[in-house]
C-alpha cells in the first residue's frame, strides 16, 4: 500500500461513462419472391416479420470524485441500511494520527455523511481504517493494530479488539456463522498472518491448517483481500500476488498462482467466479468458475479495498490515490 494522495475536496462531480461490451440481436429478413402484392408464393406460408436490431445499454457506471474521500481504502455495502460505506485513512496508512473516518453514500451517488464516525471526535478512537465486515449489528474496522467496534446503524464505538503481534491489519471477513476473520499484511516489523475470532469468542487465533501449520509468516505473501463464506476461506495476497482457499477441512488450494499483480481487494460471485483488485495493473480482474482470469475494469490507479452490492450487481472500487469511489455494473462475461 501506497502513500495517500492529499487533493482538497472541490464541488462533487459524477461522471457516467460507457463501458463493457454491447450486445447486438440480429435479424433476419425474409425475401418473398415474385407474385401480385398480398399474394404470398405458393408453399411459402406465412413468415414473421423481421424484428428490428435493439442495443442493449452499457452496465451501469458512476464515479464519486470531489466529495471529500481522503485516502479511500475500502467499500462496503450494508444491504439492511442499503447504504455504501468508505474507510477513508486520511494520511499515512500505518500512522496513529487519530484522524480517520468512514463515509455514508447512497447507491445514487450522494454523499448521505462524510464523516459518519469520525476519529477527531472526542469519544471515537479511529486512525487509519481499512477493511469492514458487518455482523449482526456490529461494524468491525480494521486499524492498524487494533480491530474497531461501532454500531452499524448509530456508529456509537465498542470496545477495540488489539492484537499485541499484529503490525498491519488490512482486510476483514464474516461467514455466515458469524465468524470474523482478519488479514495482517505485515512489513517491515512483521511478517504478516490471518486472524479468526470465532463468534462467541473473545480473542482471535491465527486461521490453523490440518497439517498443524498456521498462516503466518513471510512465505504467506502479505495477506490482504479476505472472503468467507460456506467453502471456506479465500484470500488475496499483496507481496506474492496470489488467491488461494482454505477449505473448512484446513486444506491449501491455490487459485491463481503467485504473480507480480499486487492484489488488494478480493469479492465472491458465488458460482460467477470472483473479483480482485490488482495495483500493478491498475485493474479489476474477474476470475470465472474455470479459473480463466479477465480485466473488468482498467486504466484505474490503486484500486483498493473492493466491495460488492448483491442487490444491484455492482463493484465499489475505492481509488486510494485519487480521493474517489468508482461504482460499476458487474454483468457475465464483461
Amino acid at each position: 500500500m501506497r502513500g495517500p494522495s492529499m487533493a482538497t475536496p472541490s464541488r462533487p462531480r459524477f461522471v457516467t461513462s460507457p463501458w463493457g461490451l454491447f450486445a447486438f440481436l440480429l435479424s433476419f429478413a425474409f425475401l418473398a419472391g415474385g407474385g401480385c402484392q398480398g399474394e404470398p408464393r405458393a408453399g411459402s406460408g406465412d413468415q414473421p416479420e423481421a424484428e428490428p436490431a435493439q442495443e442493449l445499454a452499457p452496465p451501469f457506471s458512476m464515479t464519486l470524485a470531489g466529495v471529500g474521500f481522503e485516502t479511500p481504502e475500502s467499500a462496503l455495502h450494508d444491504p439492511v441500511a442499503d447504504v455504501y460505506l468508505v474507510s477513508n485513512i486520511n494520511g499515512n496508512p500505518g500512522e496513529k494520527d487519530g484522524n480517520g473516518f468512514i463515509s455514508r453514500v447512497t447507491p445514487d451517488g450522494r454523499m448521505e455523511e462524510l464523516r459518519w464516525i469520525d476519529g477527531t471526535m472526542e469519544e471515537v478512537n479511529l486512525d487509519a481504517p481499512k477493511g469492514m465486515a458487518l455482523v449482526g449489528d456490529t461494524l468491525f474496522v480494521t486499524d492498524i493494530d487494533c480491530v474497531r467496534r461501532f454500531h452499524r446503524i448509530t456508529g456509537v464505538p465498542g470496545l477495540a479488539i488489539c492484537l499485541d503481534e499484529a503490525t498491519f491489519l488490512n482486510d476483514l471477513a464474516s461467514d455466515p456463522r458469524g465468524d470474523l476473520y482478519i488479514s495482517d499484511s505485515g512489513g517491515s516489523e512483521g511478517a504478516g498472518a490471518v486472524y479468526v475470532k470465532r463468534n462467541r469468542a473473545d480473542v482471535p487465533r491465527k486461521v490453523g491448517l490440518a497439517d498443524g501449520t498456521v498462516l503466518e509468516g513471510e512465505d504467506l505473501g502479505g495477506p490482504n483481500g479476505l472472503v468467507a463464506d460456506d467453502r471456506g476461506l479465500f484470500v488475496a495476497t499483496y507481496r506474492s500476488g496470489e488467491v488461494f482457499r482454505i477449505t473448512p477441512e484446513g486444506e491449501r488450494v491455490t487459485l491463481l498462482p503467485p504473480s507480480e499483480m499486487s492484489l488488494d481487494g478480493l469479492v465472491s460471485l458465488e458460482e460467477r467466479g470472483f473479483l480482485f483488485s490488482s495495483w500493478a495493473d491498475s485493474a479489476v480482474y474477474w476470475t470465472s468458475p474455470d479459473g480463466t482470469v479477465s480485466p473488468l475494469v482498467e486504466g484505474v490507479e490503486a484500486p483498493a479495498d473492493i466491495g460488492y452490492d448483491a442487490q444491484r450487481n455492482r463493484v465499489l472500487i475505492p481509488l486510494f490515490q485519487d480521493d474517489e469511489l468508482l461504482i460499476r455494473e458487474v454483468r457475465p462475461g464483461g
